[in-house]
């Protein structure tokens, strides 16, 4: 089952245009863990951010869950994201005046479900080894405390699909591992979709799938077994 239609997707900036993506199309089938790859301005970031609508499409169509995404506007697309999608990025973008708890509990408090997500919350903290950090604030956290928390408040609201952007990109090779193994847990026991944008072969190898871009466009499109 598709959960993401892309259909001819186009992003070109400035005047004459600078196209970043040329005419993409492709599917992710539910349950999918995607690695991007592709050198520096080959289209990786500019792709994640079109295809989840934290960015505008020149032409072309994504289709996420039946739904149109950039037919939808203003509130309609921003509760179809909180709902439907988590972001995960190469900084953990946590705000500082909070804890780890409330910072996790963020997209929940849109909803007015602290209350109802709290539980899940801590499940997700003891899961990814930072419930001792529940009442820290990031500046009294380690970079990979940071990150995991950052995963963690992604996936509060049990999204289906989770977008990530480099996320281990500010990481040492060991923090970079742990989050690594939170990813492939987090597909394997939650079913998440997963598309994440890396620079490391290593670490996009390990998904089911392998998309390669080269100047915007798809140089090669790799499934791989999914591992038990």
């Amino acid at each position: 089952m598709n959960i993401i239609e892309c259909k001819n997707v186009v992003r070109s900036f400035g005047e004459p245009p600078l196209v970043i993506l040329k005419s993409l199309s492709f599917t992710v089938e539910k349950g999918e863990f995607i690695g991007i790859t592709g050198r520096s301005g080959s289209g990786k970031s500019t792709l994640l951010y079109v295809m989840s609508g934290l960015d505008d499409l020149s032409s072309g169509e994504v289709i996420i869950s039946g739904k149109n995404i950039h037919a939808l506007e203003g509130e309609s697309l921003h509760l179809f994201r909180n709902r439907n999608m988590g972001f995960v990025f190469q900084f953990h973008f946590l705000l500082p005046e909070l804890t780890a708890m409330e910072n996790i509990l963020m997209p929940a408090r849109k909803y007015r479900e602290e209350k109802k997500r709290a539980e899940y919350a801590i499940s997700l903290m003891e899961q990814f080894q930072v419930y001792h950090c529940r009442n820290k604030l990031p500046s009294q956290m380690s970079g990979g405390e940071m990150q995991r928390t950052a995963i963690a408040r992604s996936l509060v609201m049990e999204p289906e699909i989770l977008f990530a952007d480099e996320p281990t990109g500010n990481l040492d090779s060991e923090n970079g591992e742990i989050v690594m193994e939170i990813f492939e847990k987090v597909n394997r026991d939650f079913g998440t979709t997963i598309f994440m944008v890396t620079h490391e072969q290593d670490y996009a190898a390990r998904g089911s799938r392998q998309i390669h871009l080269v100047d915007g466009e798809i140089d090669s499109d790799v499934k791989r077994k999914k591992k038990k």
